[in-house]
């Protein structure tokens, strides 16, 4: 009968890859959560597109409008007068975006789930705006709020908006809330 040889050990990189792989794997199931945005957002805006006339408003109830609207530039129209040539800055600006971030999203750890959703919604909306402008030149907006309790002109109406950009700031507002309660390391 042989000897029974002791276990190998295992090099330290093939453990750090093979945790790495588990690690991703137990994250990337989150994506499905940037899907569901990327659909949503498409389907609300070609629902709207086939609805409305550009400015055309309807009242959904107080202080909520649906109206159709096109944003060339970024957040609160930034640069949306430059000529043409933001349409494809912003559009390399969010390929850049969505890839780190969903680099991040892979290599979260199980108990991250938090900052994994909304690393989702922003990868899902950054993705929704993303189509908009690579094939229509401009962003589709269609919600419009008003705030009656700011007395700011500026803001009555809010800039229009759409489910994208509501899944970025929800997004953006998760990240905030997980870094906070996250412990702080030694």
């Amino acid at each position: 009968m042989p000897e029974a040889q002791p276990p190998r050990p295992i090099a330290p990189e093939t453990v750090a890859r093979g945790h790495r792989r588990l690690v991703g794997a137990a994250m990337k199931h989150w994506l499905w959560l940037s899907l569901l945005v990327l659909v949503l957002d498409q389907a609300t805006k070609r629902l709207v597109l086939a609805m409305l006339q550009p400015f055309e408003v309807i009242e959904l109830i107080p202080n909520l409008n649906l109206t159709l609207m096109f944003n060339e530039g970024a957040a609160f129209s930034l640069l949306a007068d430059a000529g043409g040539w933001q349409r494809w800055l912003f559009a390399l600006v969010a390929l850049a975006v969505t890839a780190a971030l969903t680099t991040w999203l892979l290599r979260l750890r199980s108990g991250e789930g938090l900052l994994a959703f909304g690393l989702a919604l922003l990868i899902g909306g950054a993705l929704g705006n993303l189509i908009d402008r690579a094939l229509l030149g401009h962003v589709v907006d269609f919600i419009q709020v008003y705030l009656p309790f700011i007395p700011l002109a500026v803001f009555n109406p809010w800039p229009a908006f759409n489910v994208a950009d509501s899944a970025i700031s929800v997004g953006v507002a998760a990240m905030l809330i997980a870094t906070l309660r996250a412990p702080a390391s030694p």
